[in-house]
Formats: C-alpha cells, sequence, structure tokens
C-alpha cells in the first residue's frame, strides 16, 4: 500500500497592525494657572490668620502682613483662654449639638409622612416647608424676639436653639425627602405583606436607609448653628450665654482691636470645624448625593 502523503495547509501568518502612538496629551496651561491662582486665594487668608495669631500687637504693626514671625509667641492663645474662651465653646457646642439633634429627630419623620401620606394636606405641608427657604431670619427677627420674650426664654441658650432648628428644617425636609423616594417602594410593600407597621417600617428601613442624608444634614445643622450670630446677639444678654462668634467682641474696645488675639480665637474656634470636615465630608457628600441623585 502505497502511503498517502498527508498536506498540511501552510500557516497562515496574520499581520499584526502596527501600534498606534498614544496621543500625548497637552499639558492644560490655562487650567493649572487658575488652580494656582484659586490656591493663593485660600491659602494666603489661612497663612495671615496663623502668622498674625503668634505675633505682638507691637510685632503686628511693625512687621509686614506675610513676614514670618522673629520671635513667635503663644501669649495670645493664653489670653484668649483666660478671656472665657471654654465658656463661649462649650456654649457653641451645646447649641450645636442642640439644634443638631433637634432637626434630626423632627425632619425624619416629616419627610417620611410627607412621602408615604396620601392627604393633600401633607402636600400643603411640604409647600410650606419649601416657602420657608425663601423667608430670611432677617426678615421676622422681631416676631422671634417677641415670642421668645413671652415665653421667658430670653437670654438663655433655649433662645437660640429653637429658632436656629426652626430655620433649618426646611433645607432638612427638602434632603431627606428627596432621599426617602429614592428608596423602592417594593421594600415598603414587602414589609407590609410580611406584617409590619408603621412604626417598624421607620425603624427598620427608612432610618437605615437615610442614615447618609442624616449625616449631611447633622453636619450643616451644625455648622449653621456654629456660625450663626444674629440669633445670639439678639437673643442674649450676659456674658455666661455668649457663643464664640459673640465671643470674638472680646478682643475689640474703644480705642481699637487686638489684632493678633482676635486673630487666636479664630484659629482656635475654626479648629473644631476643621475636625468636623476631616472626620465628616464623605459622609457630607454622600448623602448630598443620595438626596439629589434623581
Amino acid at each position: 500500500m502505497s502511503a498517502e502523503v498527508l498536506t498540511r495547509p501552510e500557516t497562515q501568518t496574520r499581520a499584526v497592525p502596527p501600534k498606534r502612538p498614544r496621543k500625548r496629551r497637552n499639558a492644560n496651561v490655562p487650567a493649572g494657572v487658575a488652580a494656582l491662582i484659586w490656591l493663593l486665594i485660600v491659602a494666603v487668608p489661612i497663612y495671615f490668620i496663623v502668622v498674625t495669631s503668634l505675633r505682638t500687637q507691637e510685632a503686628y504693626v511693625s512687621d509686614g502682613p506675610l513676614d514670618l514671625p522673629a520671635s513667635p509667641t503663644l501669649k495670645n492663645y493664653q489670653n484668649v483662654i483666660d478671656l472665657g474662651f471654654g465658656t463661649f465653646l462649650l456654649n457653641s457646642l451645646i447649641v450645636a449639638a442642640g439644634t443638631v439633634v433637634l432637626v434630626l429627630v423632627l425632619a425624619l419623620p416629616t419627610a417620611y409622612a410627607i412621602v408615604r401620606g396620601r392627604s393633600r394636606w401633607v402636600r400643603y405641608a411640604f409647600t410650606l416647608f419649601l416657602t420657608g427657604l425663601a423667608i430670611p431670619a432677617q426678615a421676622v427677627i422681631i416676631p422671634i424676639f417677641l415670642l421668645i420674650t413671652r415665653l421667658h426664654l430670653y437670654d438663655s441658650l433655649t433662645a437660640i436653639i429653637l429658632p436656629t432648628a426652626a430655620f433649618t428644617m426646611p433645607m432638612a425636609v427638602l434632603v431627606l425627602t428627596s432621599a426617602l423616594r429614592d428608596v423602592p417602594n417594593e421594600l415598603y410593600e414587602a414589609m407590609t405583606v410580611d406584617g409590619a407597621g408603621q412604626a417598624l417600617i421607620f425603624r427598620r428601613l427608612v432610618v437605615p436607609l437615610s442614615r447618609p442624608a442624616l449625616a449631611s444634614i447633622g453636619i450643616f445643622a451644625g455648622l449653621n448653628a456654629w456660625n450663626g450670630i444674629l440669633f445670639p446677639l439678639v437673643l442674649t444678654q450676659s456674658s455666661e450665654q455668649r457663643v464664640l462668634p459673640l465671643g470674638l467682641w472680646n478682643f475689640q474696645s474703644q480705642y481699637g482691636t487686638d489684632v493678633p488675639g482676635l486673630l487666636a480665637a479664630v484659629v482656635l474656634s475654626a479648629l473644631p470645624v476643621l475636625a468636623l470636615y476631616l472626620f465628616g465630608r464623605r459622609q457630607l457628600l454622600s448623602g448630598l448625593a443620595a438626596g439629589f441623585g434623581k
């Protein structure tokens, strides 16, 4: 038998396409210049505040505003503490904490009732909260003053907490309402089928899913109470009820202003806010994204 010669087809080599040269991205010079200018706008005032707080009053007058202090001193910080900074800080913390607790306790049930309610009065209530966003506190400060005095709350921290929380509620309800509307309706129906009541649904479903929005509202309410000056100025009088924004007035007199001492107080009062931002910025951004995601 003659052996059959098996012929294999010749291996065909595939042509490898030449690699395209990567396009080198040109540097965005205008964006870099704009970022550098913005960095200077933000960094120079902070540098000025910190450096000036380490000067004496005489060095502040004689030295340049951006010069490094020849002999830095911490005496200004000591003076700030001696002038009652601890009392002002404690009052501000009480006002901020009270405002945050009051807003969170009231805003979430209100937003839940607006989202799940079917009555037209619920829609009217939501419209009322939206209207509150357009009313500045300065426009109603006189009725607030009369109401606080009639309730015998004048010159107390409660007189600051109540109106501050009231003017934070519209934004809190708006953010929480938007966040709860993103929750699928099937989740509510599934818990209802399982026999859960409204209280259990609120505790087991609404509260856990609202944590990012609650964190953002808590930070917003806390900063609003921390930086507020209108209500403490009008509704308090004694130094024992003074908060940090009003405590900075202790460095002003009829003969001038102790600028290094004032800026030392500014640095100390900014430290809690900076710490809150460093630890809570992720929750703040995620809460805002959850509230306005759709």
